[in-house]
């Protein structure tokens, strides 16, 4: 018997009209084979906000090695793992499976560094921090645009399960009891990461794997590029964990499965979940918060500021919907000013957030050949 198969989400769950909620109906292809989470997993695979992953730094920035993890990598090891939990414990597996590849299409270039960045630029030029989290759910629900089969373009129009898996999905977190919330709240009134549980058991689970799937790759990560040995790592998480990132994978995979089945709520046992955090910690202090690993922040975080002034003093002096017409401009602008005019549409819109929207939808390649174009 699986754990958790009469709290799976399917038609048998008290949630589900809530958990199928699109905002808008989504149109109808005749003989579809797909559920409305299926659906979801190929929209947000045919985006363009998922093929930009493969160019955004997960934690290091190397565009000369094809080894190191991106964006696009750590989500497709957020879907297999988040696979063989959420299958052995009788949930879901098509809904982890869109949750997984679109929990991180919110983060900005440059990883983590360059979401503080914004974050700080959008609190002092909007009133309004900047997290990825809720980037992702703006992203689905007011930027991304796909074609219907009859030639439109419309938003992603995800459903609330998927949406709010997005949000929810905060994996920087220290706790070891994680189970959902039962209110159906609005996504839109999220203040901070981490506010509330998601609202699926298979929202936990993808938040769960999150943080399994880069502890372990990340070290790779870094002993490839000499920021740390494998032999540097803590006695007790090699012991426990393993010292290499299948080694740890594993370990966590199966410990958090035979530690939920008796509990109502997924957790790890108390020995690896000790030995979890100090291998946290041990991340942050010599691989994270590294000097080789920080080394161009300060760079980056300058060409942060100036390519937000640039491009605001730049739309302060045309009119993007004139310019779109002239064949004088170039790809780089009619990128920008048919974003511009596409969020100008909306209302309540500002030229501020919409400059922190263009950037943070850039990928790491995108932004430095607009550094180079514009502010050298």
């Amino acid at each position: 018997m699986k754990k958790f198969i009469n709290e799976k989400a399917d038609i048998n769950n008290p949630k589900w009209n809530n958990l199928i909620h699109r905002e808008k109906e989504i149109y109808k292809r005749e003989n579809d084979l797909r559920s409305d989470f299926e659906r979801d997993y190929n929209r947000i695979l045919h985006s363009n906000a998922y093929k930009r992953m493969k160019h955004k730094t997960q934690v290091f920035f190397s565009p000369t090695s094809d080894h190191i993890c991106t964006r696009m990598e750590h989500v497709s090891h957020v879907d297999s793992i988040s696979y063989t939990i959420s299958n052995t414990l009788g949930l879901n597996t098509e809904l982890t499976k869109a949750i997984s590849i679109g929990h991180d299409l919110g983060h900005a270039p440059f990883g983590h560094q360059g979401e503080r960045i914004l974050s700080e630029i959008s609190k002092k030029y909007i009133g309004d921090s900047f997290w990825h989290e809720k980037n992702g759910v703006n992203i689905v629900d007011n930027i991304e645009l796909l074609e219907d089969c009859n030639s439109n373009f419309e938003n992603m129009n995800l459903t609330y399960a998927v949406r709010d898996g997005i949000i929810s999905h905060c994996g920087e977190i220290d706790e070891n009891c994680i189970k959902p919330r039962n209110g159906y709240i609005d996504l839109n009134n999220y203040t901070y990461p981490n506010q509330y549980s998601p609202y699926t058991w298979e929202g936990c689970v993808v938040k769960i794997s999150d943080k399994i799937s880069y502890l372990g790759r990340d070290i790779e990560d870094a002993i490839t590029l000499g920021i740390v040995d494998r032999n540097e790592i803590p006695e007790f998480p090699r012991k426990i964990l393993g010292d290499n990132n299948r080694q740890i994978v594993d370990t966590l995979i199966k410990d958090v499965i035979v530690n939920s089945f008796d509990k109502p709520y997924l957790s790890f046992s108390q020995e690896v979940f000790e030995a979890l955090m100090e291998l946290q910690n041990w991340n942050f202090e010599k691989i994270y918060n590294s000097e080789k690993a920080n080394a161009n922040y300060d760079k980056i975080e300058k060409c942060f500021t100036r390519l937000y002034y640039f491009y605001l003093e730049k739309l302060s002096e045309v009119n993007p919907k004139k310019e779109i017409t002239k064949n004088t401009i170039t790809a780089s602008e009619r990128t920008l000013y048919h974003f511009v005019n596409k969020m100008m549409e909306k209302p309540d819109e500002n030229i501020k957030r919409i400059v922190v929207d263009y950037i943070a939808g850039q990928t790491d390649k995108f932004f430095l050949n607009e550094c180079e174009l514009y502010l050298e």
